[in-house]
């Protein structure tokens, strides 16, 4: 026992003393010219040690009866037998199963929020396929109560995108899962941003009636010239580096400044995408100007271009079983997450793209290792964990600061009654950075909506 103290002391320890670099991602992190900056708070906490639990750490382990312990909002050990301090909430985790917070790396929450009308259709700035300079948080509602719903079902982050009319539909913001007034106390400090491409049908269809393009190789053609007009914008800032004053310096232009920051490495390149033969031209296109494609989404065929994913280090964020509804889904299988996660340096992702599917993320993990079981492939639960934390963090950037539990990380904590991957799995309570924002026995810390409340007062 006094070893185990020694080491939760030093466990402790350790975190504490990362404190003063992690408040730098928890604490406001406004800057001088910072557009749009996060003014994300987290909420006051005590610390909690959970005892007694099967805990899935996000990483690919898994410990039986061990203990979580957080403080000041941060995890500060994982193990056996530790100790707390004398004010912790003290939590008896036998029979309950602890993971991270899940992240969705593809929403619409609040771009497309509840109810679901025409108002509320903020998602496509359908007036040109190239709309790198529109930003997904200027539309997102705080008020959605599809946060709410998403936060029952142990979604602590997620990343909002515009959607996929456009061969570039816009910049993507990441949230913390908090009830907040403005999207800005949401976002999720020091995330970088993504931008939302688009290949296949949808462009094609949206502007083959409006001027083009009209055809896969008329998106191409498109994606190419974007990328021509931002490289040379990038040369001609950086030639007038240090010599604003110069009248060679281009005027500020927020299409190609986000399209130049894909180039730069700033931004993270999402790529709605279904065939390999597209995917494959999209990884093509990255070679040729020279940038990093981060995520695919959807991906359907994500399967038959497997080593490649790999083997260049882009994550596939996918459906478990979601396939066929139109003519580029009409190849997907339901091993397509199994055989994308087989391989090292995979990155396999199950997301949700569906205000339904967020609440359930869990079961549509669990579908993947049902079907992958029925193919002869193996999945322990800590490996499907994975899926849904720590990879869905390093697609989004964000793998220092959450998606696994790790010392110093973001206390971004679910307690299940049970395997989250069964039909009768429910969270039930909910950590964002150490605080207990949810409580399905406790009526008061089930966040509602400000829209919800003025509906239930009327």
């Amino acid at each position: 026992m006094q070893q185990r103290s020694r080491t939760a002391a030093l466990a402790t320890a350790l975190a504490i003393a990362l404190l003063p670099l992690a408040a730098q991602a928890t604490g406001s992190n406004r800057q001088a010219g910072d557009a749009f900056a996060s003014t994300y708070q987290p909420l006051p906490s005590a610390p909690v040690l959970i005892s007694g639990a099967t805990v899935l750490d996000g990483a690919g382990a898994r410990l039986d009866n061990a203990d979580v312990l957080m403080v000041d909002g941060r995890i500060a050990a994982v193990g056996v037998g530790l100790q707390a301090p004398a004010d912790a909430l003290r939590i008896d985790g036998s029979g309950k199963w602890v993971t991270p917070g899940i992240i969705d790396v593809h929403s619409h929450l609040g771009v497309y929020p509840s109810p679901g009308v025409q108002a509320h259709s903020d998602g496509n700035e359908m007036t040109n396929p190239v709309t790198a300079h529109v930003w997904a948080e200027h539309s997102v509602w705080p008020q959605d109560p599809g946060f709410a719903a998403a936060l029952a079902g142990g979604v602590t982050s997620l990343q909002i995108l515009p959607g996929s009319a456009n061969l570039v539909g816009g910049r993507s913001v990441t949230l913390k899962n908090v009830p907040a007034t403005t999207t800005q106390a949401m976002k999720f400090p020091g995330a970088p941003y993504g931008v939302k491409m688009a290949c296949g049908e949808n462009p094609k269809r949206v502007y083959g009636g409006k001027g083009g393009p009209a055809t896969r190789m008329g998106n191409m053609a498109g994606h190419r010239a974007a990328f021509i007009d931002a490289a040379e914008y990038a040369r001609k800032q950086a030639a007038a580096d240090g010599k604003r004053a110069d009248s060679s310096a281009p005027k500020r232009d927020l299409k190609l400044e986000t399209l130049a920051g894909v180039l730069e490495g700033e931004i993270i390149a999402h790529i709605h995408c279904y065939r390999a033969d597209e995917m494959t031209n999209m990884l093509d296109l990255a070679e040729e100007f020279g940038f990093q494609v981060g995520t695919f989404h959807h991906g359907v065929e994500a399967y038959k271009i497997a080593d490649r994913l790999a083997d260049e280090g882009v994550c596939a964020a996918l459906w478990a079983d979601w396939w066929g509804f139109k003519m580029e889904a009409f190849d997907g299988i339901q091993e397509n997450i199994a055989l994308v996660d087989r391989l090292e340096n995979s990155c396999a992702i199950v997301h949700s793209d569906s205000d339904e599917g967020i609440q359930r993320l869990n079961q549509e993990a669990a579908k993947v290792i049902a079907n992958a079981r029925r193919a002869g492939i193996a999945i322990a639960p800590e490996r499907a964990m994975t899926w849904l934390t720590g990879n869905a963090a390093r697609s989004l950037g964000i793998a220092g600061h959450t998606g696994t539990l790790a010392p110093g990380k973001m206390a971004d904590v679910v307690i299940w009654n049970g395997t989250p991957f069964s039909s009768y799995a429910l969270a039930e309570q909910v950590f964002i950075d150490g605080a207990r924002v949810y409580d399905r026995s406790d009526r008061r810390l089930q966040p509602v909506s400000d829209f919800r409340l003025g509906q239930e007062a009327n």
